[in-house]
């Protein structure tokens, strides 16, 4: 899996929103066709909606997560504490590494409000935001924790 974050790029350069880019990266694992998962993770661009809440790149790898490794029994608590402990890893080594998990705080330098009207898609957007490599680092980290949890 060490080429999902290279594959989340691209998606991302592609023109896809960070959580979308994300997910995208792993359609054939985790069975969903491409448009049903570009649907699935339109809303959480932006940090939700563009409110710059939790980054989209993380929550798409807590969508890759989730749908190849969450539970399911609703019954017990052992299957969730599980999922649960993945998924605060992520959130963990994310802060760690990235130094945020709020879309806000990443994106702190930039100019601009929150707001429904996504920024053009020009050589300037791609490389005054950390986008790019926040993808590919939380699809990277998807499958490594995949990976080391038996998912």
């Amino acid at each position: 899996m060490g080429q999902k974050g290279e594959l989340a790029l691209e998606n991302f350069e592609s023109g896809c929103n960070c959580c979308q880019a994300v997910l995208l990266a792993f359609v054939p694992e985790c069975g969903l066709d491409r448009e049903t998962a570009l649907r699935l993770a339109s809303s959480f661009g932006g940090g939700f909606g563009r409110i710059r809440e939790l980054c989209g790149a993380v929550s798409g790898a807590g969508m890759v997560l989730g749908l190849m490794a969450g539970y399911t029994d609703l019954t017990g608590d052992g299957e969730k504490q599980e999922h649960y402990r993945r998924i605060q890893e992520l959130c963990r080594r994310f802060q760690e590494a990235q130094g945020h998990l709020r879309c806000g705080e990443l994106l702190d330098k930039l100019q601009g409000e929150p707001g429904p009207v996504p920024g053009a898609r020009t050589p300037e957007y791609y490389k005054a935001r950390p986008c790019g490599r926040l993808v590919e680092y939380a699809a990277n980290l998807a499958g490594e924790l995949l990976q080391s949890n038996g998912g």
